[in-house]
């Protein structure tokens, strides 16, 4: 097997399938392609439920459609923060709960903790997509929710060799769930999540995934 050629992820962002990916630039709140339909619940009926001042982080957010349409639906101290390597495009003023962050999901730092953590289909585009995950899992408060959508196909051994089987054995056992039909990963937290893997670079030319796009395969090895 012939290993690919693998990029650190400050490259790896400036590649056309990472930084021109418009997959969720225009994605609303709800609808057939919605955030509710993706992520397999109500995000506002779970923020509303959880606290008077819900605060919401939406990964890879792009035009921040969802968090724009959730504004109106939570109160006045609701905090709903998109990050997103792109940013917006869109000159609408943003609602004032509502706060737009052009960065990189794996260098940006999360602020005070979250009752919902999101990344829907983004991670597709991110090289060391666990590491975001082991991140985000302790950015959570006390019952907050993680869901982001996840290939096992895409993460790989450092030759190419598929990795997907033992990546999420090693997530279960760090209290993750997944759901393989909806390629959906989930985790109640806060937790500290510790892999026995090594980010070591990502294959922008590995082609498209279950969703028909052209990914990102991350590449690891286990660590010794």
């Amino acid at each position: 097997m012939t290993s690919p050629e693998l990029l650190p992820d400050h490259r790896l962002e400036l590649t056309t399938v990472v930084a021109n990916n418009t997959m969720n630039r225009e994605r609303g709140l709800t609808g057939v392609n919605g955030y509710a339909r993706e992520l397999g619940l109500d995000p506002v009926a779970h923020l509303l439920a959880r606290s008077a001042a819900p605060r919401w982080l939406d990964l890879c957010s792009g035009e921040g459609l969802a968090l724009r349409q959730a504004a109106g639906r939570l109160p006045d101290a609701a905090r709903l923060t998109g990050v997103d390597l792109v940013g917006p495009m869109m000159r609408a003023p943003l609602p004032p709960t509502v706060e737009l962050i052009t960065a990189s999901v794996t260098t940006w730092t999360p602020g005070p903790p979250y009752d919902l953590i999101t990344c829907v289909h983004g991670l597709h585009y991110v090289g060391d997509r666990l590491g975001v995950l082991t991140r985000a899992a302790g950015r959570l408060r006390p019952g907050g929710l993680l869901v982001a959508h996840l290939d096992p196909a895409s993460i790989r051994w450092a030759d190419g060799g598929p990795a997907g089987r033992f990546v999420l054995a090693a997530l279960r056992d760090q209290g993750f769930a997944y759901n393989a039909r909806h390629h959906r990963l989930t985790l109640t937290g806060p937790r500290t999540v510790s892999l026995p893997l090594r980010y070591i670079g990502a294959d922008p030319a590995a082609g498209p995934n279950y969703t028909g796009q052209p990914a990102v395969a991350a590449h690891y090895d286990r660590e010794t």
